[in-house]
């Protein structure tokens, strides 16, 4: 019997169907709205699509499929110029929201906006002194430019002083001073007095 050479009008259709539903219809409901009767409509979805068994509906649903690509395909022009599109529309229609949105959109389409997101696991207390030393030298690499020719050591130097003063200070205060823990009172900067609140 040997290969067909042509497509069925059916299968034309069944191919049409495939294509174009994709994602939203199974083959085998486009075998049934190809004509295909549906107590067989699996087998032959399953088999039209087999190149062995039918080469040339195999060979359609490929150019089909390129054939849609090509017509639906998002480049850059298309892209910037339906944005473009969208906002004009929006705007006739006083929908400010909608336009800003598609302005925006054309704008990181457009490579204007740049989304950035850093996830950061642990803190800085958990890090030990090596780690630390280690991310400020990177810190310190990475914007020598706009620091003042100050060197790591010296930098480092002075976190580890902080860090050890910190530790001292809260040990050195007085632990009977009223106002540290009264809630009521502000400490006032200016002259180091309390100035009790609602006074």
């Amino acid at each position: 019997m040997g290969l067909p050479k042509k497509l069925t009008e059916q299968q034309m259709k069944f191919a049409y169907e495939l294509v174009t539903n994709e994602g939203r219809k199974t083959a085998t409901e486009c075998a049934v709205d190809a004509g295909f009767a549906k107590d067989s409509a699996r087998q032959y979805a399953s088999k039209l699509q087999n190149p062995k068994l039918y080469p040339l509906v195999v060979k359609y649903i490929g150019e089909l499929r390129e054939e849609w690509q090509k017509k639906y395909e998002v480049t850059y022009e298309k892209h910037i110029a339906e944005l473009g599109q969208i906002r004009k529309e929006a705007l006739k229609k006083g929908a400010w929201s909608a336009a800003v949105n598609a302005e925006v959109a054309r704008g990181k389409a457009a490579g204007l906006y740049i989304e950035q997101k850093i996830i950061r696991t642990g803190k800085l207390e958990d890090l030990t002194t090596e780690e630390l030393e280690s991310r400020m030298k990177k810190i310190i690499d990475d914007y020598s430019p706009i620091l003042e020719d100050v060197p790591f050591e010296e930098l480092s130097q002075k976190v580890r002083e902080k860090t050890n003063q910190q530790k001292v200070e809260p040990e050195s205060q007085p632990e009977d001073t009223e106002s540290q823990d009264d809630s009521l009172h502000f400490d006032d900067t200016s002259n180091g007095k309390d100035i009790p609140v609602g006074e």
